[in-house]
This record gives structure tokens, sequence and C-alpha cells, in this order.
């Protein structure tokens, strides 16, 4: 049984909103978002690059805590791992603009 490959963002985009339906696994997400950038302005701020090595480990760490424990899914940075990490940002700006929701009822209603 072969599995669906993406070969596009635009493609990809509806795929990785319908793994993040649940309004607790994106904040959550959002959060570990915020808190990398913030741990890259004070690697900035404070000249220290070693701080950085702490980026993905927050980043990454609450986005797979909300997945395994809150989605209950495997997360797509395991096998798109690129198009994940943009979709993370392009989520995170659509969270900040309060538009996010909406676009979580698109993708959910394109799978019916």
């Amino acid at each position: 049984m072969s599995e669906h490959r993406y070969e596009t963002f635009a493609d990809f985009w509806p795929f990785y909103v319908r793994e993040h339906s649940l309004p607790a696994c994106r904040a959550i997400h959002f959060v570990g978002s915020t808190l990398a950038l913030v741990v890259v302005g004070a690697a900035i701020y404070l000249g220290n690059p070693w701080l950085l090595l702490a980026t993905p480990v927050v980043g990454y760490g609450f986005a797979w805590y909300s997945h395994f424990f809150i989605e209950k899914n495997k997360p797509a940075s395991f096998k798109y791992p690129l198009w994940s990490f943009m979709a993370d940002w392009k989520m995170w700006a659509m969270i900040l603009t309060g538009r996010m929701g909406a676009e979580v009822e698109k993708a959910m209603a394109m799978a019916k």
C-alpha cells in the first residue's frame, strides 16, 4: 500500500492544518514558537550564541508534546521537516492575526 506524498507546500498546508485541529494543540504550538523567538532574542541581546541550542528544544518540545498528548498524532515534522517548519510559522502568524480558526474549518471541510 503506497502512502500519499505531498509535492507542494500548497498541497501540504491543508494536511498540516488538519493535524492541528484542536485549539489546545495550536495554543501549545504558539507558546513554543513564541518562546523559541524569545530564546533567539535573548541570545542576540546577551551575545551568547550557545543559547541558540535551546531554540529547537523549546520550539519542538512544546509542539511534539501537543501532538503526542493532545492531538494524539505523529508530528508532520517527522516526514516533512522543512514544510512543517514553514507551516509552523504560517500557523503562528495566522493565530496572531486571529485567522487560524477559519483556516481549520476550511481544511476540515476539504477533507469531507
